[in-house]
């Protein structure tokens, strides 16, 4: 911008020509001085903010472009299912409604790819729908129709408690430390499905014209959706334009196009621009859920408390299973999000991994496999302490020992440690996000002493504490929980510390922090997907539920300065939170959670 005539010119329009320039030698380029800098670190507002507050910005769902027709989608409610065939007669009898289309089904897995189903289109969405409901419909269930998340359950509990066919971190003699215990314990963790259930429903616009498609809608990954629309029309990604609209919440749903595959097909089918909206049910009962998962820990301690062994098996679908036919071990991936990184100062481990065939399709969520992992391992540490009969922020302290930089081959780590990407996407970066547990140990600390933990609390209140590394940050949370003789859980107060490297802004870093605990205490307090004969049985925030604003604790958020490359922010705060609120179910009532999300019956006085 130039200030004195009023001219400006776009980043993009001087690109082109800076991609010309020579790239300088490192030893001649001069950073900042930190005491120099006049934004990073200083908290500033988002741009849009007025906007949003005001109710004046524009979501997805917000979008018209002129010539618009409305579509809504019923799909097979199982899984795989496709239609065999249907009666548009009905839904052409309702006002507004002008066609009934079939979208076909994309061969599973799907991937990104539409599921199919039968689209009603009309003049408004609300005759889209009252006309969808209208429908006669003849599926082929397919393959998933008797599927059953109780009996699936018990199946990969079975699976976790017996050896796992793929041991994926092995050090030491764990049999011979198990064995020789002072003292054995062993505990099973399970997690179920997760729904996003975030506010905005998909949503998308597509127009079709020529040979070319634009888009508009909310997502998490505008290449994503580029390379899927053009997939599914059989066109070059240069001839896609993705516009891309503000985003009322996403958690990793939004990531996956699917909703704008199905508006850009319908486009080309009709030959006007679509809007594809989808319902809360269709949201609910089509999502890309979080994997369920069952875990089984053992622990040897010595006569003074120290854990000698640790024992870990993790039994859940893949998310490439969403993507590639017959894939039943996890990743790397997903296996190094809180398994074979355990930081703990223990001297014999092994981790395994135990097969798991998927029924639903499966998908990031916030957080990803740190959910269970974290819920397990944190868990389990508190086990530990209750066993030695130590304080547990002691014996946290303890477990993760002196200050040290893990080196997962040396501790015999099998597979692949992509280390959320740097290995691939930066691997000059490697040496700069290594696993520090120092850090671990300084957020610990650093919540710990903010918090009110040695505070004596009243009868069935208490302190939960948990620690862990995701998305290279370090996070550590107190809770202080409070349970009604009805076994109805309040939390009165959480104290996050995270250590992300250099902060940007601090204002973004606490609204993650603190919105992240929001999300962890839905998973906790409430969050379940349940399947029966294939069929997801939730459907709106009615029997799936979200947080309400008498349940969110007063947060208070502190963020470690250093030097260190930034890590994550939007992720990292949702692991810890669930286990140490689960912790201070324990102090308060002695009774110990291992399943999600938390009967309160089970808390009962």
């Amino acid at each position: 911008m130039h200030a004195a005539s009023g001219r400006k010119l776009a980043f993009g329009d001087l690109a082109k020509l800076a991609a010309l320039m020579p790239v300088p030698p490192a030893d001649q380029v001069r950073l900042k001085d930190r005491k120099e800098w006049r934004y990073i670190g200083k908290p500033r507002a988002v741009v849009d903010l007025k906007d949003i507050v005001r109710g004046r910005a524009t979501y997805g769902i917000d979008t018209v472009v002129p010539g618009m027709k409305y579509a809504s989608i019923e799909r097979c409610p199982i899984y795989r299912g496709r239609v065999k065939s249907f009666d548009p007669k009905d839904a052409l009898l309702v006002a507004g409604v002008e066609r009934v289309v079939e979208i076909p089904a994309t061969p599973m897995p799907s991937g990104f790819k539409p599921l199919g189903g039968v689209a009603v289109i009309a003049s408004n969405t609300w005759s889209a729908q009252q006309g969808r409901q209208r429908l006669k419909i003849e599926w082929d269930y397919g393959p998933n129709a008797g599927h059953d998340s109780t009996a699936y359950r018990a199946e990969l509990e079975a699976t976790a408690r017996e050896p796992g066919k793929v041991v994926v971190r092995n050090h030491g003699d764990v049999d011979n430390a198990l064995a020789s215990a002072a003292r054995g314990v062993s505990a099973d963790y399970f997690v179920p499905y997760l729904a996003h259930a975030q506010m905005e429903v998909p949503n998308a616009v597509a127009r079709w014209l020529g040979s070319t498609c634009e888009t508009w809608s909310p997502t998490q990954n505008p290449t994503q959706v580029r390379q899927t629309v053009a997939e599914v029309l059989g066109i070059n990604e240069t001839d896609v334009t993705v516009n891309v609209t503000l985003l009322g919440g996403g958690f990793g749903r939004k990531s996956k196009p699917d909703y704008v595959a199905e508006a850009a097909l319908l486009s080309r089918m009709i030959g006007v621009p679509i809007k594809v909206t989808w319902t809360r049910e269709d949201d609910i009962q089509h999502d890309y859920y979080h994997a369920i998962c069952a875990q089984h820990l053992e622990a040897a301690l010595d006569q003074d408390g120290h854990a000698n062994a640790w024992l870990h098996r993790t039994v859940s679908p893949p998310i490439e299973a969403t993507f590639q036919p017959n894939v039943v071990y996890d990743s790397g991936g997903e296996l190094g999000q809180g398994v074979i990184d355990m930081p703990y100062y223990i001297p014999n481990v092994r981790c395994e991994n135990g097969t798991a065939a998927n029924h639903v399709r499966i998908g990031w969520y916030r957080s990803v496999y740190n959910i269970p992992h974290a819920f397990a391992v944190c868990s389990f540490a508190d086990d530990l302490d209750v066993a030695a009969g130590k304080d547990p922020v002691e014996y946290l302290r303890e477990l993760i020992g002196p200050p040290r930089i893990l080196d997962l081959k040396a501790l015999g780590v099998l597979v692949d440690y992509p280390n959320y990407g740097v290995s691939q996407l930066a691997p000059e970066l490697a040496d700069q996000y290594l696993i520090d547990t120092g850090r671990l140990r300084g957020v610990l600390d650093l919540a710990v002493t903010n918090s009110n933990w040695d505070q004596k609390l009243p009868p069935r209140q208490g302190h939960g504490v948990a620690v862990h590394r995701s998305f290279l940050s370090y996070v550590a949370v107190v809770a202080h929980v409070a349970v009604g003789n009805d076994g109805q859980i309040a939390i009165p107060r959480l104290d996050m510390a995270i250590d992300c490297g250099t902060v940007v802004n601090p204002d973004r870093v606490r609204a993650q922090l603190e919105g992240a605990a929001i999300m962890s205490i839905g998973n906790a307090l409430y969050g379940n997907i349940t399947v029966k004969d294939g069929r997801i049985e939730q459907s709106n925030y009615t029997d799936y539920l979200v947080p309400r604003i008498d349940i969110v604790p007063e947060t208070h958020v502190y963020l470690v300065e250093n030097d260190h490359l930034p890590g994550g922010v939007g992720e990292p705060g949702v692991p810890p939170t669930a286990p140490e609120i689960c912790n201070a179910i324990y102090a308060a009532t002695g009774k110990r959670i291992r399943a999600l999300p938390v009967d309160p019956q089970l808390l009962k006085a």
